[in-house]
């Protein structure tokens, strides 16, 4: 059941893009995640919790634990779809609450569950290879923190550590590109993934700075998340969730009265 609101007092249309938007959606995020927090928090909760199991279950074996952690930001963009919904909700003038969240879940979309699963393997894929790479590259184990720090990250000379950095971030720069507009239009929209995933790459390169810096800011929060115990996860899973929707609606100009999306480019006079 979803109640009629106003909307609030920040909107997200019609805005141009450039290097300074994806503070302007982080805005954005924390005033849906104040405006309505208990679907976002529960959300992050979830997240810390799973965070928390890992730790437990990898506790001696931190070279399986480097890249699982790591795999984990692949995956989580699929989880943050119900918060993508909670904002829509909130634009057009509707309260959505769990329920709705869990509707979208139980929904069964096909879609999604397809790009699910070809993010959980491309997930999977990482952690094998990060743990492989630790495993048979470092000269000695890798079971606690600190040996990935003292053994791995602060060793002079060039080697595993910039590898490592390096295979990640070219498994992470396609997902990103996949992802950071096809979740939020598969769940406004009823277009087919391939589509979806098409516009996702022509809009990453109509505005490189701008999703560049998103992509930092997205990384940056939520090491700090992890930093934090993995308690500042509650907060931050779901200021980024909300966040992502409103750059998808700056990067595609979508309408609050619907799923109009127009493909951006060049001729469209964006600040880059």
């Amino acid at each position: 059941m979803t109640d009629t609101i106003s909307p609030g007092p920040i909107s997200s249309l019609s805005h141009a893009v450039d290097l300074r938007s994806p503070w302007r959606w982080i805005a954005l995020g924390w005033h849906d995640l104040r405006r309505n927090p208990l679907p976002g928090l529960a959300h992050g909760l979830m997240l810390a919790v799973f965070g928390w199991l890992l730790l437990w279950a990898a506790r001696d074996r931190f070279w399986l634990l480097a890249g699982a952690f790591s795999g984990f930001l692949i995956v989580a963009p699929i989880l943050a779809t119900g918060l993508y919904s909670i904002s829509k909700a909130d634009q057009e003038g509707r309260r959505a609450g769990l329920g709705s969240v869990l509707a979208l879940w139980r929904s069964g979309d096909g879609r999604l569950v397809r790009f699910g699963l070809l993010l959980g393997l491309a997930g999977t894929g990482w952690v094998l290879t990060s743990a492989g790479l630790i495993t048979l590259w470092s000269p000695v184990p890798i079971e606690k923190p600190v040996d990935f720090l003292r053994h791995v990250v602060l060793v002079p000379e060039l080697g595993l550590f910039e590898v490592w950095v390096l295979l990640g971030a070219l498994l992470a720069a396609p997902v990103y590109a996949s992802s950071v507009i096809a979740l939020p239009m598969l769940v406004d929209t009823t277009v087919p993934v391939s589509m979806a995933v098409a516009q996702s790459w022509r809009t990453v390169a109509s505005y490189p700075g701008p999703m560049v810096m998103w992509a930092l800011v997205i990384g940056v929060l939520m090491a700090l998340g992890m930093l934090t115990a993995l308690i500042g996860l509650v907060v931050l899973v779901p200021l980024v969730g909300h966040a992502s929707w409103h750059a998808y609606c700056d990067l595609t100009s979508r309408d609050v009265s619907g799923a109009s999306s127009r493909i951006p480019g060049p001729a469209d006079g964006q600040s880059l």
